[in-house]
């Protein structure tokens, strides 16, 4: 089951293997998705596409703050 949280005015939805972006999230949002290699930071655009980092990161709490980071410069 997705988790969200709001950071600024960007949900962040966090989201297990196997949960589609597409389902549960909209435009403006950030998905955190786990996979095998790590949790990766998704940030869907106006258009619903999708564009992420170029890597994994290892923990959640660091796709965590990432996701923050984002959404904070979004905000600005």
């Amino acid at each position: 089951m997705p988790h969200k949280i709001k950071h600024r005015k960007t949900t962040i939805v966090t989201l297990e293997a196997g949960e589609l972006i597409a389902e549960h999230c909209r435009p403006g949002d950030i998905a955190i998705v786990r996979e095998s290699d790590g949790w990766w930071t998704h940030f869907v655009g106006e258009d619903n596409e999708i564009e992420s980092y170029d890597v994994a990161f290892e923990t959640y709490g660091k796709a965590l703050g990432a996701a923050k980071a984002a959404a904070e410069f979004d905000a600005e």
